[in-house]
């Protein structure tokens, strides 16, 4: 379409003021007017279009929020609760007895709810030591029992604190960052993040097992990388295996292996993952053959062909799943022993799975998790897988 200046498109308003009275142009130019304000009218049309569209879709984004299904994962009443219980130790432990107990304390020994708290004669404040007593079994016990802090000379706002940071680290807190923001030892600092990861841990045994489509991977994590050559490529020697099974939407596991192979890898896939589902793995050769153990299959894709994606098969997410750990070992933790990897990895897939959470709930779940849970020196170090 010819371009039409603004000039013509005056014609039809001021048609005297145009090349004078000459009656053919007048008409030529009012018919290239009209033409002007017929595009004009139809891309304005256009634009009011798009902006109600626009405002339609703010509108609904707006309803979706003051949806009171919703759940708000920025915001958390808790977190307004946390820093006075990291500050304060009265505020810790009656923060820690809600968090276990709720509105209904009740005794770690027998069960009982008839308990009290022991308190000063004279001042009528709490026992130093914050003691209950049950009128029961006569036995005094605190809120430390049967937990990972438990015979921990700690004070629980430490406790409070490192539970806080390490539930809402996405990549992690460090011993060393724990030392200085508590003014504590790093031995200390080592002792109440160990036991921390230990809470962490999920208890196999009774946790479900992954469904639908589950994406399986392995990589390696920590040492030094070496070059041998092109033909050999980089050694390994130094580094640990780790392999991950993540449910589409759901939970993830990660464990620490010997090896790569595929008697390994098929034995860790069984572990974790239910015969119903659908596995999604690379074209490593140890995953071969697994498909026929699962009703749903096996499928792969060809890193080495630039395949990273075919409809639904694909391992983006248990990709992007070690991408968070090495992230956080590089940046946060720098080194990490083999000895100790798994719990460090139980600190990840408690972050992972809790993702739906907000910092809040995560904090207490955490701080739930430690119930029923004691890690004595003599079992500080885990066996690999």
């Amino acid at each position: 379409m010819a371009k039409i200046s603004k000039r013509a498109g005056l014609g039809i308003l001021f048609p005297d003021r145009i090349a004078g009275a000459n009656p053919a142009y007048r008409t030529h130019k009012t018919s290239s007017s009209v033409l002007y304000l017929a595009v004009r009218s139809k891309y304005f049309l256009l634009q009011i279009t798009f902006y109600l569209t626009q405002l339609a879709l703010c509108s609904i984004i707006v309803c979706m929020r003051k949806r009171p299904d919703l759940h708000n994962l920025s915001k958390s009443e808790l977190i307004a609760e946390i820093p006075l219980a990291c500050s304060d130790e009265t505020a810790a432990v009656e923060f820690f007895e809600f968090q276990r107990w709720g509105n209904t304390p009740c005794c770690v020994k027998c069960g009982s709810v008839d308990v009290y708290q022991m308190k000063d004669a004279k001042t009528g404040q709490r026992n130093k030591r914050f003691l209950w007593r049950c009128k029961d079994c006569r036995e005094q016990f605190t809120v430390r029992i049967n937990t990972v802090y438990e015979e921990s000379r700690l004070p629980l706002r430490h406790w409070a604190y490192a539970f806080w940071r390490a539930a809402t680290s996405k990549k992690g807190v460090s011993a060393l960052e724990i030392k200085r923001h508590c003014q504590i030892s790093y031995k200390s600092a080592l002792f109440l993040m160990n036991r921390i990861r230990f809470a962490m841990a999920p208890d196999l045994p009774t946790a479900p097992p992954l469904i639908g489509i589950v994406e399986c991977d392995e990589t390696f994590v920590g040492g030094k990388p070496r070059y041998r050559g092109h033909k050999q490529g980089w050694s390994r020697a130094n580094k640990t295996a780790v392999f991950a099974a993540v449910e589409r939407g759901g939970q993830i596991r990660r464990q620490v292996i010997a090896d790569v192979t595929g008697k390994t890898l098929k034995a860790a896939i069984r572990q974790v993952v239910d015969p119903r589902a659908t596995i999604m793995t690379d074209e490593h050769t140890g995953y071969k053959g697994i498909g026929k153990e699962f009703t749903g299959g096996h499928e792969t894709v060809v890193h080495s062909r630039r395949e990273y994606c075919r409809g639904e098969a694909t391992t983006n997410t248990v990709e992007s799943s070690f991408a968070l750990i090495k992230r956080g070992i590089i940046g946060t933790y720098h080194n990490v022993s083999r000895e100790y990897l798994h719990r460090y990895l139980w600190q990840f897939d408690f972050v992972w799975n809790g993702r739906k959470l907000n910092d809040g709930e995560r904090t207490v779940a955490a701080i739930q998790a430690a119930e029923g849970k004691r890690l004595m020196y003599k079992s500080a170090v885990a066996p690999h897988a």
